[in-house]
């Protein structure tokens, strides 16, 4: 009770993170009297899908180091909206993508409350009261002299992260503590806390090598784990390779289009566009690498790949309005979406590899785009960053008799499903199913909920991997919005918003 008064007490600084259709409380001062594996939840309602939840919102404590209980402590924000079963089966913890995103967002899946409490807890790095963010690194990240994948702009890069994890130990802070293994180690204190002798995962992207690492550690306090969009050891980085290949099955599904294709392939225009880009659109200068990179991140998913290949036919034939928009969402975007710390602390301390030259690989001329995301990422910040590696036994696939629901869109560029496909031999309780033509997390929750939450529900409820309720929806490259159109609407106030950085 004593906690519990102390959070209303000292409302003023917690701040609201928004998960689906609820909220749960950040601390971002710890409370001097709690002690590590404390928890402190105070009942509430939220509404999921237009439906009313009973629900507890607070926060756990846990140490810097979860192997010293004398480190520094922390505060991680808990949420668990309660089933509508007065007796329901495992709870299902959810795992986000990133890393450097909050795990307390989430897809909404409201068939799941039907048996199950949803449980969300706070990364640490990013959702706790030390969050790994810099000013310095985002300002880096726009790069310099209109070329962000060049020298300079990943040097600068470098050089600002070398300042930031700097300071992170001045402050005290280990950034060797904010690892995939320590983020476990707080779900297991809150599953303790909680009083469940096991549960189930629910994980996205980044988050679903959390969760293989989750069954890895700790095999007996894991039923059943559903990973969307897959990332086995190895696979925080995207080869260009891959990339090329992936384009090229989009070629094939383009000219089952005949009237648009034409004697036209889109890695050809995309190759043919970025050899010939211009310096300046109208007034405004190019950035390769940020088209580029945008480019790599809208093909993600099905209607924004549309999209970019629009753009890119257009560029072909000389406009390149639609490049210049999607390097203008670079600009208002990228460097602030991610907690870039935390991404640099996960991804490098599981799959960084000293004797690889990252710059050189991603840059490879001939292929159609190259990897610009890894080459930023990798070639310009994760060696620079003060990696200490996780366990070498969890940095490589190995056998788990986790039940496993692997599931995958053919045209995921982020985490193709071929990645799923090789854990497969490793998990003899595991399933995949393969949604042809949708692409990463956002396709799979979105473009038929019906069927995913069949698909989830029976799972969970069952052990059955039921995937009947999908309908096959092939690819349409009319793009829902046409970049060129609206770069050319919106100029007048594009021109002003550039003036105002100028």
């Amino acid at each position: 009770m004593r906690a519990i008064n102390w959070m209303q007490r000292h409302a003023a600084i917690c701040c609201v993170v928004s998960i689906g259709c609820s909220s749960a409380t950040v601390i971002r001062e710890v409370p001097p009297d709690l002690t590590p594996g404390q928890i402190v939840l105070k009942q509430t309602t939220t509404k999921v899908a237009s439906r009313e939840f009973n629900a507890d919102e607070g926060f756990i404590i846990v140490t810097e180091n979860p192997s010293d209980s004398l480190s520094r402590k922390i505060s991680l924000p808990v949420f668990r909206i309660r089933s509508a079963n007065p007796r329901p089966r495992e709870p299902v913890f959810w795992l986000n993508g990133g890393p450097g995103i909050s795990n307390m967002r989430y897809f909404s899946v409201v068939q799941l409350l039907e048996n199950h409490d949803l449980v969300f807890v706070g990364y640490r790095g990013v959702d706790g009261s030390v969050a790994l963010g810099s000013d310095e690194v985002e300002e880096a990240l726009e790069g310099t002299d209109n070329d962000l994948l060049g020298g300079e702009s990943l040097k600068q890069l470098g050089e600002a992260i070398e300042r930031f994890s700097a300071d992170l130990k001045k402050r005290g802070v280990d950034p060797s503590h904010f690892t995939m293994v320590d983020v476990i180690a707080d779900m297991e204190r809150v599953r303790r806390a909680l009083g469940f002798e096991r549960l189930n995962l629910l994980s996205v992207s980044y988050g679903t090598r959390v969760a293989l690492l989750y069954g890895y550690l700790h095999p007996d306090a894991v039923f059943r784990s559903a990973m969307i969009g897959v990332n086995p050891p190895g696979r925080f980085m995207w080869m260009p390779q891959k990339i090329d290949e992936q384009l090229r099955y989009y070629d094939s599904l383009f000219v089952r289009d005949s009237i648009r294709a034409g004697d036209r392939t889109l890695s050809q225009a995309i190759k043919n566009a970025l050899a010939r880009l211009p310096n300046r659109w109208m007034l405004h200068k190019l950035d390769p690498g940020k088209i580029r990179a945008v480019t790599f991140a809208l093909l993600y998913h099905k209607r924004t790949a549309a999209m970019v290949f629009h753009s890119y036919l257009a560029a072909e034939e000389g406009d390149y309005s639609g490049l210049y928009l999607m390097q203008l969402a670079y600009d208002y975007t990228f460097p602030s979406m991610m907690v870039w710390g935390d991404l640099f602390a996960k991804g490098a301390s599981a799959d960084f590899d000293s004797s690889f030259n990252y710059a050189e690989a991603f840059s490879d001329s001939n292929t159609i785009l190259g990897s610009p995301l890894s080459k930023l990422i990798w070639g310009g910040a994760a060696g620079r960053w003060p990696v200490s590696l996780i366990p070498s036994d969890l940095r490589h696939v190995q056998r788990s008799e986790v039940q496993t629901l692997l599931i995958s869109g053919s045209i995921d560029f982020s985490t193709p499903a071929e990645y799923a496909t090789e854990l497969l031999p490793s998990l003899p309780n595991g399933r995949q199913v393969i949604l042809r033509e949708m692409g990463h997390v956002d396709d799979v929750f979105t473009l038929q909920r019906e069927a995913l939450s069949h698909l989830l529900t029976r799972f969970y409820d069952e052990g059955v991997a039921d995937d009947s309720r999908f309908k096959y929806t092939r690819m349409d490259f009319e793009p829902p919005v046409r970049l060129t159109t609206w770069a050319k609407v919106l100029y007048p106030f594009i021109f002003l918003l550039n003036l105002f950085r100028w």
